[in-house]
């Protein structure tokens, strides 16, 4: 199956240039938020055509990982992510901080998002 991409641009009080995901064979889009998935994921998924699941509910191994959408404000999820290479999409805003920051890059991380950024890739 071939997926489409999407970019996903930082929100108001976001930070980080936009994302570009385009999922693999086999990749999901990871909601790793609490309690649902959150609709960035579902919106990530409905317009990319990949699978979307909870990460708490049910841990993806990170290949399988097509990106992961967090809500952190600390530093585990917030930095963990961005130093394994997976591309991160925080629905809180701010930029790096914590004692990870040195691995939440442009191109890696984007904060802020809320559906409304995340569209379909003319790239």
């Amino acid at each position: 199956m071939s997926y489409k991409t999407v970019k996903v641009e930082k929100g108001r009080s976001g930070w980080g240039t936009p994302l570009i995901v385009t999922p693999k064979e086999g990749q999901k889009i990871v909601s790793v938020t609490g309690g649902k998935i959150h609709p960035v994921a579902e919106k990530i998924a409905e317009l990319t055509g990949a699978p979307v699941v909870d990460g708490f509910k049910n841990p993806v191994k990170d290949e399988e990982t097509a990106c992961a959408v967090i809500d952190c404000g600390g530093t585990c999820r917030l930095g963990i992510l961005p130093k394994k290479g997976i591309l991160t999409i925080n629905i809180n805003g701010g930029g790096p901080s914590g004692p990870l920051k040195s691995f939440i890059k442009e191109g890696l991380y984007v904060s802020g998002v809320k559906p409304e950024n995340v569209s379909l890739s003319e790239d």
